[in-house]
């Protein structure tokens, strides 16, 4: 365990046990399904989740090996032998009146979780997050993973308001559920939600389940303390906090919790070792509960099922089988497409966008590769290169229309890039287009939104919408002459030195050419006329 050095501080000191239901198609111990999405009460249950007599647990193989992938995924010891135990406590939640879990024995052990966390620099902002479009500095800080093991989930209690009773919804009941249990390494709000973030983004990655805070598929509970100036031990108390459905509030809730146990310890008192819920209409931590200690729950081998036993060769071909995780494929991202650091966040936080992305960019390669020595015009600047071959503008055109147009429809349509009517193909034929500029990237929009709706190839739409871009030098030097003659005082501001009136004078000429015009064409032929 981490000892930490002496301090004039007051310092925080954040663990985490966090839930992840796996996403099997049944239950961890029964063949009852496991839909979290299910919305009709106690439909997904059978004999064994709710505890009949003679019934008996069968463990699901494949949460198993999710369980396990995940472990090797965090860097964790896996040993050759694992058993499940007996998990005692009495609540209506939980028909048996036990919980089968693992104790001294869990899947995975002794792992870590490399974070990237901002180095304090004149880049960070004034709310003390880094500006990620500047150039800045930043240190990786490992926290430890002690453990990760494998239970079964609980029912849900529902409590009507205006009624003096409570109801039970077992449809979670028996849910496979992996609990991943960090070392008290965490120092601030700010780092829980980097280090929940890039857990969040593994999890998925290696397809051990969606990790939803919002559908409670993954659950967090961080326990926080804080040391006095000069400790170097662990204080002799944690609070918990509960009930946090969103990143937002976790740091939210960490940030408030430090503050409260900070202000009592300044006041000579010590914060009870308390369960605490966070209302997040208030922003507050209430107190629930007393927090018991594992000794309450008398816990023993599960008797009804085997021992597990991990093989060199399975574990071999688990770690084999490990998918480009996320660390690594921001690395890769940042080499191969010098992407922005701050687009290379956000796209491997969506990992079916960056498939995606990436499909993209093989389009952009294969057509890079036939159509060399082609005129086009750079999207950014206007500017007209000889040939389609620089690849890195193309490919942050696509990173940037994929975190933007891309991903605003698919998140207004709630749909994953696999499911959208636009191919990459398509995808890459459009950005083509504007590059080449056959149409302008504002008529682009208008065709993607069309593809998006509809599907169907960029050329045929832009084709049928009649978009394609004026680039004729006569038909374009009609227009600046009528624009000229149009805006004297516009044009004699320019030639006073007044830039701004050249931006009016290129708008009033896109205007009349209806929005089709070539913008480095009009640029250019401005110029001329105006000189």
């Amino acid at each position: 365990m981490k000892q930490f050095e002496s301090s004039t501080e007051y310092r925080p000191v954040i663990g985490f046990e966090i839930h992840v239901e796996l996403a099997t198609k049944s239950k961890m111990f029964s063949p009852a399904p496991n839909d979290p999405d299910e919305k009709e009460p106690n439909k997904n249950i059978d004999e064994i989740v709710t505890a009949q007599p003679g019934t008996l647990p069968v463990a699901n193989k494949e949460a198993i090996r999710l369980a396990a992938l995940v472990g090797l995924a965090l860097n964790c010891q896996i040993d050759e032998w694992s058993k499940f135990d007996r998990k005692h406590y009495f609540y209506p939640d939980l028909p048996k009146g036990y919980q089968i879990s693992q104790y001294d024995q869990p899947i995975s052990r002794n792992g870590y979780l490399d974070i990237e966390l901002p180095v304090a620099s004149p880049f960070m902002g004034s709310n003390g997050t880094a500006d990620k479009s500047a150039n800045y500095k930043t240190q990786i800080k490992r926290i430890g993973i002690t453990r990760a093991h494998l239970e079964e989930d609980a029912g849900k209690n529902v409590h009507p308001e205006g009624l003096s009773y409570s109801l039970v919804d077992y449809n979670r009941a028996g849910n496979p559920l992996l609990e991943i249990v960090t070392e008290p390494e965490i120092e601030s709000g700010e780092e829980a939600r980097v280090f929940l973030q890039e857990l969040r983004n593994i999890i998925r990655y290696v397809g051990a389940s969606e990790a939803d805070m919002e559908k409670g598929t993954m659950r967090v509970e961080p326990n926080i303390s804080v040391r006095k100036p000069g400790e170097t031990t662990l204080p002799n108390y944690k609070v918990e906090v509960k009930n946090i459905n969103s990143f937002k509030f976790a740091e939210a809730a960490i940030n408030y919790e430090i503050e409260r146990q900070t202000n009592i310890l300044k006041e000579g008192g010590t914060p009870k070792q308390v369960t605490m819920g966070w209302n997040e209409r208030e922003g507050v931590t209430v107190e629930q509960r007393s927090k018991e200690e594992a000794n309450d729950y008398r816990y023993f081998p599960e008797p009804d099922l085997p021992i597990l036993h991990f093989s060199k060769e399975y574990l071999e071909k688990l770690r084999a089988g490990l998918p480009e995780l996320p660390a690594q494929k921001r690395k890769r991202f940042n080499e191969e497409y010098g992407l922005d650091e701050a687009v290379i966040e956000n796209l491997t936080n969506w990992k079916d966008l960056t498939y995606y992305f990436e499909d993209v960019v093989s389009e952009i390669d294969e057509w890079i590769g036939q159509d060399v020595g082609a005129d086009t015009i750079r999207p950014d600047d206007g500017k007209m290169v000889s040939s389609p071959t620089d690849r890195q503008l193309l490919i942050k055109q696509a990173a940037n229309w994929c975190l933007g147009d891309f991903s605003a429809l698919l998140n207004q349509s709630k749909l994953n890039p696999a499911e959208s009517r636009v191919t990459p193909e398509n995808f890459a034929e459009l950005l083509k287009m504007i590059q080449q500029g056959k149409i302008s990237g504002s008529a682009g929009k208008q065709v993607f939104k069309e593809m998006f709706e509809k599907g169907g190839d960029p050329s045929n739409i832009v084709e049928d919408l009649g978009l394609h871009q004026v680039s004729d030098e006569a038909a374009i030097g009609e227009a600046v002459d009528r624009v000229i003659a149009a805006n004297e005082k516009a044009v004699a501001d320019y030639k006073a030195g007044q830039q701004k009136s050249f931006g009016f004078l290129v708008g009033q000429t896109m205007k009349e050419l209806k929005g089709k015009g070539n913008p480095q064409v009009i640029n250019e032929l401005l110029k001329q006329k105006l000189s």
